[in-house]
């Protein structure tokens, strides 16, 4: 009898230590998901730079519900400043391949002018037809039309925490009233990042560049050329060689990648882009990043001036 009860009594306390270190270890997961949660929002917004790997952040979520999850992702989306980024550069300089790392690193869209209008051409929104009527009379979509596009779109839900402008603004005049229309919706630039390459760099790697039309695939035909490409007697691709990788189909070269169509865009980008780096400079918002070296250094100069303050 006594034998069973003190048997009943150890057993007992067995299952209650237990439970009681199960119920810890469980409040310390809650505790530690709420603390790293937030954490992985503000990592979205602020860079990301110290991110933790995709199966880490599952488990650690993973007590929370989708409820407590969302109220979070809200809270910081409210209160936490915006990543609003502009990426400058000039033709050739590499928007085309860091612009989407920095996209898939922050997890915030990287936002074309032109595919923005095409966009809204297409879903017939009020800006959109106003665009539609202006092209179809030949005419040139004004700066009050593109902000407008721009306004639809950094309202979806993707644009929650940041976004990235790519190819706009090109004026003086439209970074003023892009920070006006930011200023309505309680935001802010936060971050200009300028690639800088030679001028004289650019015109190899801009003659030698070849598009795949339908995917927008880059080629080049000394730094990424296509498998297929022959050349002839003096070095030269042979343009029938010149096709994709995946598909097999033709490659162009824009109309305006040659060296004299080249010099009337530096001119230009120059001659506007200055001015808009010094009005965003007083902010201490601008960063250069040395286009001009090897991915792994353009990449490296890239993620420290996603840091906060880095410039």
């Amino acid at each position: 009898m006594i034998m069973n009860t003190f048997a009943r009594t150890a057993a007992r306390r067995v299952v209650t230590n237990a439970s009681r270190r199960a119920a810890s270890t469980l409040r310390q997961g809650e505790q530690e998901a709420r603390r790293v949660l937030p954490l992985m929002a503000a990592a979205t917004t602020v860079g990301g730079l110290g991110y933790m790997s995709l199966n880490q952040q599952d488990n650690k979520a993973q007590c929370l519900s989708n409820n407590t999850a969302e109220e979070v992702e809200d809270k910081f989306a409210t209160y936490w400043p915006r990543n609003i980024m502009i990426l400058f550069g000039p033709p050739g300089a590499g928007k085309g391949t860091h612009g989407p790392k920095i996209e898939d690193m922050l997890a915030i869209p990287q936002l074309s002018t032109g595919d923005m209008l095409r966009a809204a051409v297409a879903a017939k929104t009020e800006v959109g037809l106003k665009a539609a009527a202006v092209m179809k009379a030949g005419g040139l979509v004004s700066d009050d039309i593109v902000i407008g596009i721009i306004r639809d779109r950094i309202r979806e839900p993707d644009c929650k925490f940041g976004f990235i402008l790519d190819g706009f603004p090109r004026t003086l005049v439209q970074a003023k009233e892009l920070d006006n229309m930011l200023s309505e919706e309680g935001a802010c630039v936060t971050k200009v990042v300028e690639l800088q390459v030679p001028d004289e760099v650019l015109e190899e790697r801009i003659c030698g560049r070849w598009i795949h039309k339908k995917s927008g695939r880059s080629y080049h035909v000394k730094y990424a050329p296509p498998k297929s490409m022959k050349k002839d007697g003096e070095g030269n691709p042979i343009p029938e060689s010149m096709t994709d990788d995946e598909t097999g189909e033709a490659l162009m070269q824009r109309p305006d990648d040659t060296a004299s169509a080249l010099v009337k865009r530096l001119a230009g980008y120059h001659g506007e882009t200055v001015p808009i780096l010094k009005h965003y400079a007083p902010g201490g918002i601008v960063s250069e990043v040395n286009a001009n070296q090897g991915m792994d250094g353009v990449w490296g100069e890239v993620l420290s001036a996603l840091k906060r303050g880095g410039n």
